[in-house]
C-alpha cells in the first residue's frame, strides 16, 4: 500500500504535514531535516523542488526557493540525497513543485525515480485536471506515485468531484485564493469553505495548507479536515533556528498547542 494511503487508513484527524524547500538552509540539509521531522512525531512531509518563478509561494517560500537555487539545489541532486533515505524514515514524503523542472527532468524519469528514492505522491501546483487525466495520470500510476490536486474557495462542485472520483491519495485544500503565508486566524468566509467541502462527504481525504501558523489556525482547519500542511511558519522558524531543525520543530509543535 503507498505510504499516504496507509496514513489515512491509520489516521483520520490531526494530521500534521510540514513542507520545507529542498536545499535551504544549506544544500545537503534534506536528509537530516526529513529525520529529524520525523522523530517529532511529524505525519508527513513535503519537499519542495525549488523554481525561480514559484507563482502560488509567498515571500517565504520565494525566498527560501531562491535561496536553494542560489545553494546549487537540482532536481537531480535532490533525488541523490534522497538515496537511502528509506532505510529508516517510514512516513510518507511528497515532493511540491512546479511543472517546468520536471518536464526538463521528463515525467517517467521523474515518476521512476520518484518510485527508486521513497516518494509517495507528488503536488505540482500548476499542473491543470484535465491536463493531469490525458498526458499524466497513467504514468503516474504505473510507478504508483500519487498525484495531489488542489482545490481553492473558486473551485466549482463539479470539478471538485471530478477529482474525487480520478485522483487518490488526499486533496490539498487551498484555505484561500491568495499565495502562501501564516495567518494568524481564519475568518468566517474561509471557515465556511470548509464546512462546505466537508458537508460534500467526498471519497478522499482532505489536508488544508496555506496560512496555518498556531494553534488557532490548526485547531480551525483540523475539524473540516483530516488534517493540516505547514510551510511558511516553519521556514521561518528555520531560519531563525540558523538551520537547527530539531529547535525550528519543537517551537512549531510548541506554537500549535498554545
Amino acid at each position: 500500500m503507498n505510504r499516504i494511503n496507509k496514513l489515512f487508513s491509520e489516521k483520520k484527524h490531526n494530521i500534521l504535514s510540514v513542507y520545507f524547500c529542498a536545499g535551504d538552509p544549506t544544500l545537503e540539509s534534506v536528509p537530516q531535516i526529513i529525520r529529524t521531522l520525523e522523530k517529532k512525531g511529524i505525519d508527513m512531509i513535503e519537499i519542495g523542488i525549488p523554481f525561480s518563478d514559484p507563482m502560488a509561494d509567498g515571500p517565504v517560500i520565494q525566498n527560501a526557493a531562491m535561496h536553494a537555487l542560489r545553494n546549487g539545489m537540482t532536481l537531480r541532486k535532490l533525488f541523490g540525497q534522497l538515496a537511502g533515505i528509506r532505510q529508516d524514515v517510514t512516513i510518507p514524503l511528497i515532493l511540491m513543485g512546479y511543472l517546468n523542472p520536471i518536464l526538463q527532468y521528463g515525467f517517467e524519469n521523474f515518476c521512476a525515480s520518484c518510485r527508486e528514492y521513497g516518494i509517495d505522491g507528488v503536488i505540482i501546483p500548476d499542473l491543470p485536471f484535465k491536463e493531469y487525466q490525458e498526458e499524466f495520470r497513467a504514468t503516474a500510476e504505473k510507478y504508483d506515485i500519487r498525484i495531489i490536486m488542489l482545490i481553492t474557495p473558486e473551485t466549482s462542485e463539479e470539478r471538485i468531484r471530478q477529482i474525487d472520483e480520478h485522483t487518490d491519495g488526499f486533496i490539498y485544500m487551498v484555505s484561500s485564493a491568495a499565495i502562501t503565508g501564516a495567518q494568524k486566524n481564519f475568518n468566517e468566509q474561509k471557515q465556511a469553505y470548509f464546512k462546505r467541502i466537508d458537508g460534500m462527504n467526498l471519497r478522499n481525504p482532505r489536508m488544508i495548507g496555506f496560512g496555518i501558523s498556531n494553534r488557532q489556525t490548526f485547531e480551525a482547519a483540523s475539524s473540516y479536515a483530516a488534517g493540516c500542511i505547514i510551510g511558511s511558519k516553519f521556514i521561518t522558524l528555520l531560519e531563525e533556528e540558523k538551520g537547527d531543525a530539531a529547535k525550528a520543530a519543537d517551537r512549531l509543535l510548541d506554537a500549535l498547542r498554545q
